[in-house]
């Protein structure tokens, strides 16, 4: 028995896209359960790269066979999919779904900025597009293509973005890594502000009412006099 065809029975029967871990995990549940078959047990310890090996594998194999569908990697998760050309008697099958509408060029423009120089904050793409995008941001947020990845370690420790798994689905993307090209994007320069005061290396923040303290009792404070000896 190959992996191959193994993982492409699974794929076949899952009701949803698998990871390669979760395919190698099946691999793994298959040869401990009761009464396990023989068969399953060479395959117990197989590991992600063989999984992977295995899949692009019979991508490839689907792909010169030019079936009516193929296996793809979409958002790091394997599945079968009908091939584009298919898509009127598809639709007259199972109907067509409510989606949402499609997105403006400018939350096009922002996305693509997120996509190319994540993670990045709301001032930094306002930066690169020149306007303000407080509603395009919102849509994208309501839309699930982009996420609140963490906050920037700069005076206001404003939100970092990033994009989602749903926006690899939406694209059709594998990863980031599958983005086209886009050298003069990431090439842009952007003004970050500057990083949190500090009173002392790995010491909190000091509080900017705290530094305006300490300098108004400098000013105040006249230098001692000299004394004779």
């Amino acid at each position: 028995m190959e992996l191959k065809f193994i993982l492409e029975s699974l794929l076949f029967s899952a009701q949803k896209p698998m990871s390669v871990k979760e395919l190698r995990d099946m691999l793994a549940n298959a040869a401990t359960v009761e009464d396990a078959d023989e068969g399953a047990k060479p395959f117990k310890k197989t590991k992600e790269d063989d999984v992977t090996a295995a899949l692009e594998e019979l991508a490839r194999e689907h792909e010169t066979a030019a079936r009516s569908y193929r296996l793809a990697c979409v958002a790091g998760a394997w599945q079968f999919v009908t091939q584009p050309e298919f898509a009127p008697w598809l639709k007259a099958l199972v109907g067509v779904k409510h989606r949402p509408s499609r997105l403006s060029p400018a939350a096009l423009e922002t996305l693509a900025i997120i996509a190319y120089r994540q993670p990045v904050t709301r001032a930094e793409v306002e930066q690169v597009r020149g306007v303000n995008v407080d509603g395009t941001m919102q849509t994208l947020l309501e839309r699930g293509l982009v996420e609140q990845s963490g906050r920037a370690e700069v005076v206001g420790r404003p939100a970092l973005y990033c994009t989602t798994s749903l926006f690899m689905e939406y694209f059709g993307l594998r990863g980031l890594e599958d983005l086209p090209a886009a050298d003069e994007l990431r090439r842009i320069p952007v003004e970050h502000p500057p990083a949190p005061v500090t009173a002392d290396a790995g010491l909190a923040t000091v509080p900017p009412e705290q530094l305006q303290l300490e300098e108004a009792v400098k000013i105040q404070s006249p230098e001692p006099p000299a004394t004779s000896a």
